[in-house]
């Protein structure tokens, strides 16, 4: 079984408005008062049980999830599933009084190899509990290749969508990987996508906007 590394990163960033201008610019003054992240639940065919682990950063602004099995592959040892891996986190941020927060950017990072023929896909979506779902945001990538990939999702200031102020709502991160043999040979070679970094270092990370609540 192939020992494979991927992370997610939560950065958590500020804004005092959703009109203060573009998504990269909300990130300059977070709340100074503790942030604290709860994991409800890890599951999905890329992390099944006991192959995600989750761990808070000391400033409590970011937080990783490290996997150890998020490969989708096609060949000739890979089983019929193993086309397509996904993974669903269920989070609960507990933000400072008088906050929300809404996901701005989603930077992501991966390893690709990739047949002469053969495709590959990233695919993300996120959204608070009983809230409509995001559409998805695809990145796609064509073999002959063999190397790391990244793609990020940036959502415009317009369009960002905030946890209702005064509710505690679990937020959602769906992500996929899929990898399509197309016109490569599957009984000789191997294509495949991991959510890893050969380096070690963080692949995916989920910058959030803040906003101050109405007072009551």
């Amino acid at each position: 079984m192939l020992a494979l590394l991927a992370a997610t990163a939560l950065a958590l960033s500020s804004a005092t408005s959703p009109a203060a201008g573009t998504a990269q610019g909300h990130f300059d003054n977070p709340p100074l008062d503790e942030i604290v992240i709860d994991v409800v639940t890890v599951n999905g065919s890329g992390c099944p049980l006991g192959t995600a682990a989750t761990a808070v950063s000391p400033d409590n602004k970011a937080f990783t999830v490290t996997y150890s099995e998020y490969l989708a592959q096609v060949g000739p040892d890979a089983k019929p599933t193993d086309f397509r891996k996904n993974c669903q986190l269920a989070l609960v941020v507990h933000v400072p009084q008088g906050f929300t927060y809404a996901i701005a950017q989603a930077d992501y990072r991966g390893f690709a190899h990739l047949e002469q023929g053969a495709t590959g896909m990233e695919k993300a979506s996120y959204y608070f509990q009983g809230m409509s779902q995001t559409t998805p945001i695809t990145h796609s990538y064509s073999g002959p290749i063999s190397d790391n990939w990244q793609a990020t999702d940036t959502v415009d200031v317009a369009q960002l969508v905030y946890k209702p102020c005064g509710e505690e709502r679990n937020f959602n991160i769906n992500t996929e990987l899929r990898v399509s043999a197309g016109s490569s040979d599957t009984t000789k070679t191997t294509s495949f996508m991991t959510m890893d970094s050969t380096d070690g270092s963080i692949n995916t990370t989920y910058h959030f906007a803040w906003k101050k609540c109405p007072q009551d």
